[in-house]
């Protein structure tokens, strides 16, 4: 057996420690991710950029955000594949498989959070409510992007540009991959004058959500590292 089919069953195998500590944290990823999410998008503070550019979307035609949210993650996975020049299916099918939880929880704890009276709170408390909404997705994302076991497709972009163009610098990475929904958003609101989950929120993200992920990679859960690069560094 070749060093990188070994490599490649490992890194999917279930039965080993590292396997079950990278699911593991997969799995909690996900939930901080969505539970920071659909805090952004409630408190309507600001969300990350790529969630802001789904939202407006969202406004502007007649689809779920759930289905827009995996439409944008279908569209962000052949744009993966032109970055590294070639398709990998089960790394496709691995982001797409992503898609589907990502945008279920999400659409599932903005209705859940959405039912609170947390839009009748100061507007102080709910910028920080917000605040803490990017750091946890910051913070879902490190964790996912170190296990590396399947990635929504935008943070599978994030994590190309990364290794592959920047020499692992997380926050020029972060800033040029929010070019795309920078200009969706650009577009929706030529089309409709308005600008939906767009505030202080977004700003931040825009400047510093990469600074908060390579925080949070180098600081927490640090016995977690990144697994899975030589792919995305080639």
């Amino acid at each position: 057996m070749s060093d990188k089919v070994r490599a490649l069953g490992q890194s999917y195998a279930l039965g080993t420690k590292d396997g079950l500590k990278r699911w593991s944290y997969l799995g909690l990823s996900l939930l901080i991710n969505a539970t920071g999410h659909s805090l952004t998008i409630v408190t309507n503070l600001g969300s990350a950029v790529w969630t802001a550019s789904a939202v407006n979307l969202y406004h502007l035609w007649p689809l779920s955000l759930r289905l827009t949210l995996f439409l944008c993650g279908v569209i962000v996975v052949l744009m993966n594949a032109l970055l590294i020049r070639k398709f990998i299916w089960k790394r496709i099918i691995g982001n797409l498989l992503f898609t589907f939880p990502f945008s279920f929880l999400i659409q599932l704890f903005t209705q859940v959070i959405g039912r609170s009276d947390i839009n009748s709170f100061p507007l102080v408390i709910r910028v920080i409510i917000d605040i803490f909404g990017i750091l946890c997705v910051a913070l879902a994302t490190s964790l996912y992007q170190r296990a590396n076991l399947v990635l929504h497709p935008n943070d599978d972009f994030m994590q190309i540009i990364r290794f592959r163009y920047v020499h692992g610098n997380a926050t020029i990475a972060q800033m040029i991959h929010y070019i795309p929904p920078v200009i969706i958003m650009t577009l929706t609101f030529l089309m409709s004058g308005q600008l939906w989950a767009v505030n202080i929120g977004t700003v931040i993200c825009l400047f510093f959500q990469g600074t908060f992920i390579g925080f949070f990679d180098k600081h927490v859960f640090r016995d977690l590292k990144h697994y899975g690069l030589a792919m995305v560094q080639k």
